[in-house]
């Protein structure tokens, strides 16, 4: 299983792992039913100050998930 990001992680019964790399949400592992991921997420941070918006795009890795990786820009 060394193609997991974080080893020991992987779910037997079927459902999807995805992990949040960069930004606000980084470090965070969502556990999803097995089916088609949305290849976007948008979070928002809301506060006193201005909205602050960040997108993650999604990579597929081996097996069952994938990473939300922070768009650029």
């Amino acid at each position: 299983m060394a193609d997991r990001p974080f080893p020991g992680t992987e779910l037997d019964d079927g459902r999807d792992v995805y992990w949040f790399v960069g930004g606000p949400l980084d470090g965070r592992v969502q556990i999803r039913s097995a089916g088609v991921a949305p290849a976007t997420v948008c979070h928002v941070h809301l506060h006193d100050g201005p909205k602050i918006v960040h997108q993650y795009d999604l990579h597929e890795v081996a097996g069952h998930g994938g990473e939300y990786r922070l768009r650029d820009g």
